[in-house]
């Protein structure tokens, strides 16, 4: 039996910590701004403010006008094409009229549409929503469980396009040649100099445990789990709160066609992750209260499998693993982190989560039920509600 550990709980996505790399965001030009803002009908301009969060190949502005708040984003490569920007703006507009917290698109004045292409760049305008980050409160980790199953609940008839991306953190090439192609990236880095022996027995050990986490999710079964519309990337980078609510849902450039445990298995990891300020000195565990909390939130509406929760813990290591090694081996750092030592903090984790995958999944189940009871009693709820209404 695991002695759970309560501790600060941040997204990998968003490290924290003094710079090591300074990576600027990229901006708009003025004339830039003015030829795309003319698309739009936004009246009188009061203010526009460079937004530093987010991808940093995206550049975007926080816009105050007389007709309210917005937000400008710039697409980048290779989420630029418009086929795939059309497929996840169809996406939000099929969860607009349901209520989903997320920003909503606004249409130009040019064609009606809401993608505004001006020679090969494509530009989209949000509406501004008011919230705070994840405060790393269980019931916020629970909240965004529970957002997360609407999600996928609302998208389960979703009309499909042709050819949807479908490639995920699990079983795939690309983390593999990413993995491989790390020590050559390091190979200059301040972080890593003298230290290539360890450098390489990292590497060899991540992927290892890539390989034997996918291999152990095949083997429970993920092949046979049916694909849906997912998110694909469900960590609290993209979420807004007010106190314990999710109020907002940003960034669906990731979505694409796959098992909905694949975000259930991120947002697990994400919403559970141990934090401190410099990376060498991140826990090794989970924070086992915002693992249940977020489980729970997301059966409390939506029932999961007992194959899809067995494969959860196989599929958080892969995720950890494939969200650090492809930045790693591309710039040989991982936002301000040097790559050499966020993959010690990486492997530290993954051990951790090796060693304890019976116990994390014992935890899963528990939740699981906790979330189904729940969910039993909102449906009696419904049931007399619905009872005390019928005429006599």
């Amino acid at each position: 039996m695991i002695k759970w550990r309560r501790t600060q709980t941040h997204s990998l996505s968003l490290p924290q910590g003094q710079p090591l790399t300074r990576r600027e965001h990229p901006t708009f030009g003025n004339e830039e701004l003015a030829v795309v803002l003319s698309h739009y009908d936004l009246g009188v301009i009061e203010s526009i403010t460079p937004v530093d969060r987010g991808s940093t190949q995206s550049p975007k502005v926080g816009i105050v006008s007389e007709k309210g708040k917005f937000v400008l984003k710039k697409r980048a490569a290779p989420r630029n094409s418009l086929r795939r920007v059309t497929f996840t703006h169809a996406i939000q507009e099929s969860l607009k009229p349901t209520g989903f917290p997320l920003p909503h698109l606004i249409p130009n004045r040019t064609d009606g549409g809401t993608i505004t292409a001006i020679g090969s760049d494509i530009y989209e305008l949000f509406t501004f929503v008011s919230g705070h980050p994840f405060g790393h409160e269980p019931a916020q980790a629970k909240d965004a469980g529970r957002i997360l199953s609407i999600f996928h609940k609302i998208l389960t008839d979703f009309q499909l396009p042709d050819n949807p991306p479908t490639t995920t953190y699990h079983d795939v090439v690309g983390v593999r040649t990413s993995l491989n192609n790390v020590p050559t990236a390091l190979s200059s880095h301040d972080s890593a100099v003298g230290q290539q022996a360890e450098l390489l027995g990292l590497i060899q050990r991540l992927y290892s445990e890539y390989e034997s986490a996918g291999e152990s999710a095949n083997d429970f079964g993920y092949e046979s789990l049916p694909p849906l519309i997912i998110h694909a990337d469900w960590h609290p980078g993209n979420l807004l709160f007010k106190r314990d609510r999710v109020v907002a849902v940003i960034d669906y450039d990731a979505c694409r066609l796959a098992p909905r445990i694949i975000d259930v298995a991120n947002g697990a990891l994400q919403f559970s992750m141990t934090t401190a300020p410099e990376a060498e000195h991140w826990p090794e565990h989970v924070d086992a209260q915002s693992l249940t909390a977020f489980i729970e939130g997301y059966t409390e509406y939506t029932a999961l499998s007992s194959l899809e929760m067995k494969t959860i813990p196989h599929l958080m290591i892969e995720a950890i693993i494939a969200e650090t090694a492809h930045p790693i081996a591309q710039t040989g750092a991982f936002g301000t982190w040097s790559g050499y030592r966020c993959l010690r903090m990486v492997a530290k984790k993954v051990v951790w989560m090796v060693e304890h995958a019976n116990a994390i999944s014992e935890s899963i189940a528990n939740a699981a039920k906790s979330g189904e009871i729940l969910r039993q009693q909102h449906l009696e709820e419904q049931n007399a509600k619905k009872s005390s209404t019928r005429p006599k």
